[in-house]
């Protein structure tokens, strides 16, 4: 019988402790939103300004298709990076 009471008392406690952690948590789900929006604007940013100066280039000497494509994968290891970085100074803050 004493071990019902201990636990519930121990199950008293956590509860207690759970709901001042959610209220604490309150603004956090906005706030991860805003960090996972501002991460994948800076990688498809990177893709795109990367896709848009090849295919201007392509344009520009006329070879269609070469320029567009190797700027492309350019634009995604830029965007990984940042995301990386981006990530990192996130991290750090906490």
């Amino acid at each position: 019988m004493q071990n019902l009471k201990k636990i519930s008392a121990r199950l008293e406690i956590a509860k207690k402790k759970f709901k001042k952690e959610s209220k604490n948590n309150n603004g956090s789900n906005a706030a991860s939103l805003g960090k996972a929006l501002k991460i994948s604007t800076e990688l498809v940013a990177a893709v795109v300004v990367g896709s848009t100066t090849g295919f201007l280039l392509d344009n520009w000497f006329g070879t269609k298709p070469m320029l567009t494509i190797c700027f492309f994968f350019i634009g995604v290891a830029a965007g990984i990076l940042n995301v990386f970085r981006a990530a990192k100074r996130m991290n750090k803050k906490l």
